[in-house]
């Protein structure tokens, strides 16, 4: 059985924000999947049924870390211990502004490149050991190298680029689909060569 994390920072305010696009995703595959309503569980929302994807069935409990971005390693700790599942069987969805908007990419383990959710989870697994899917929000063209960049992935994603952001989510359910049916090997694989979503992108 898979945890898939999707990871954000609860509140309306951040709902629609570039870093709360992890929660967009398993908020879809929920619904894509018809899985029962989202509980409070463990310091998370957490929901949890079966996911149909090409090789079958396959159960998987979805979270999404309540306690705010740098604090998410705790939630998924406890889901970790509470479920008996080691890193090697969880899949966290993030923004990574290391990728143009519009790419999807899957990753086997890893650092955390200065995504402070990535940080806690190592942090808190001990290990980096976990799979993720790499949702690419880009860098902020206007700011300096070296700027801070959390004014960027806590701002939404603007109107114009709804479409897209709507492409990269179904693509992110997908890429979690191929995972839990064959692996994060074999996934990566398979949908690691999709183009970007963004028109004009280069191919």
């Amino acid at each position: 059985m898979w945890i898939v994390v999707g990871l954000g920072n609860p509140g309306g305010k951040y709902e629609r924000n570039r870093h709360n696009i992890g929660f967009l995703v398993v908020d879809e595959l929920a619904r894509k999947h018809g899985l029962p309503s989202w509980s409070d569980k463990l310091g998370g929302q957490t929901t949890a049924g079966v996911i149909t994807t090409e090789r079958g069935r396959e159960r998987a409990v979805l979270a999404k870390p309540m306690e705010y971005m740098n604090l998410s390693g705790f939630c998924v700790q406890r889901m970790a211990q509470f479920h008996k599942v080691d890193a090697a069987e969880i899949l966290v969805v993030h923004d990574e502004i290391d990728l143009p908007f519009g790419v999807v990419r899957l990753k086997s383990g890893g650092g955390h490149g200065g995504h402070n959710g990535l940080r806690s989870i190592i942090e808190q697994l001990g290990k980096p050991a976990f799979a993720r899917v790499r949702m690419g929000v880009g860098r902020d063209p206007q700011a300096r190298p070296g700027a801070d960049v959390a004014g960027w992935v806590l701002s939404d994603f603007p109107s114009a680029q709804a479409t897209v952001v709507t492409a990269m989510i179904a693509a992110g359910c997908e890429d979690v689909e191929a995972v839990l049916a064959k692996g994060i090997g074999p996934a990566m694989n398979q949908h690691n060569n999709r183009p970007s979503l963004a028109p004009g992108a280069p191919a």
